[in-house]
C-alpha cells in the first residue's frame, strides 16, 4: 500500500521515559476525537526471555478505546529495535486508508539513538520529564537533535516550576544544535496530562508545523524519502528471512556457529562464509 492522499497526520510519540508518552497518549486523543478520527498504535516491549508482552494499552485507555472515532492497537516489539513493531508502517497505511486522519505511534521507552520512528512519521514529538537531567542531557545527539518539538510533562501543582526550568534548559541546549528543517525551529513547551493544560497549544503547534511543511514541499519530500527507507528495511527483512529459511544455509549454520564458539573461526570469516552462501 502507498499513501495516496497524504492527508493524515503521522505523529510519533517517542520518549526515553515511557510514563511521559503514556500520559499524553491518553490525554491528547481524548482532546482530538472531538474533530478527528484518531488511531493509536502503541508498541509494548517484549520479554527477551519468553517473547511475551503485556499489551495493556487498552486497559489504560478505556474511554478512548470505546469511542467510535478512535482505534487503539497495541503491538509487541518482538525484538524489533527503534521502539516500534515490525509492521508499524503497514499498520499506519491501513489506518489511513480506513479514514483515520490522525495517527499516533507510541513507542516503547527508547534510548537516545533509537530514532527509527522518525523515519515513518510526519511529526517527531519528544516527551521529557522535569528533573530527568541537566542541560548536558539536551546536548546529546539522537532524539533531541531530530525532534520537531520537545514537550515537558507534569507541569502542574508544585512541579510546574521544575517543568519550566527543564524547558529553559532544553531551549538553551537547542541553540547549538542544527534544526531538523530550515523552515522550522524546534519549540520547547510544557503541558500537564493530568489537568490538560497546554495540550491544546501543543496540538496548535503540530498543525502549524504541518502547514509550514506542506507550503515548503517538505512533507511530500519526507514521505518519498520514507518510502525509500522502507524499501531498504523490507529488503533487510527479506534477506534475514532467507537466512533462516534456506535449507542449505540452515544446514551450514550450526557448524559455523560451533566453529565461532570454539574459537576455530573468527566472526568476520563466519559472516563472509554466510554471505558467500547467500550470494552477496
Amino acid at each position: 500500500m502507498i499513501s495516496p492522499t497524504e492527508t493524515a497526520l503521522w505523529f510519533a510519540l517517542p520518549n526515553p521515559v515511557r510514563k511521559a508518552n503514556s500520559c499524553l497518549c491518553v490525554a491528547s486523543p481524548l482532546f482530538l476525537i472531538l474533530d478527528h478520527k484518531v488511531a493509536v498504535l502503541a508498541v509494548d516491549p517484549s520479554s527477551a526471555r519468553s517473547g511475551g508482552s503485556i499489551l495493556a494499552d487498552k486497559t489504560r485507555m478505556p474511554r478512548l478505546s470505546g469511542d467510535a472515532n478512535a482505534f487503539v492497537r497495541p503491538s509487541p516489539s518482538s525484538g524489533t529495535l527503534g521502539g516500534v513493531a515490525a509492521k508499524t508502517r503497514e499498520s499506519m497505511l491501513i489506518c489511513e486508508a480506513a479514514g483515520f486522519d490522525v495517527l499516533l505511534v507510541e513507542t516503547i521507552g527508547t534510548g537516545q539513538s533509537e530514532t527509527m520512528v522518525a523515519d515513518m512519521t510526519d511529526f517527531f514529538l519528544v516527551l521529557m520529564l522535569p528533573g530527568a537531567g541537566d542541560e548536558l542531557q539536551g546536548l546529546k545527539k539522537g532524539v533531541v537533535e531530530i525532534a520537531d518539538m520537545i514537550a515537558i510533562n507534569k507541569a502542574d501543582g508544585d512541579n510546574i516550576y521544575r517543568a519550566k526550568a527543564a524547558a529553559a534548559e532544553y531551549r538553551a541546549a537547542l541553540q547549538i544544535l542544527n534544526p531538523p528543517s530550515p523552515n522550522w525551529l524546534t519549540p520547547v513547551v510544557t503541558y500537564s496530562a493530568l489537568t490538560g493544560a497546554g495540550i491544546a497549544e501543543l496540538w496548535d503547534t503540530v498543525l502549524e508545523h504541518r502547514a509550514r511543511m506542506i507550503k515548503a514541499g517538505e512533507l511530500e519530500a519526507r514521505r518519498r524519502e520514507q518510502q525509500v527507507k522502507w524499501m531498504w528495511a523490507m529488503l533487510e527483512e527479506r534477506m534475514f528471512a532467507r537466512l533462516k529459511s534456506d535449507p542449505i544455509l540452515k544446514a551450514k549454520l550450526p557448524r559455523i556457529e560451533a566453529a565461532v564458539a570454539a574459537g576455530r573461526m573468527s566472526a568476520a570469516l563466519a559472516v563472509e562464509e554466510i554471505a558467500v552462501a547467500l550470494g552477496v
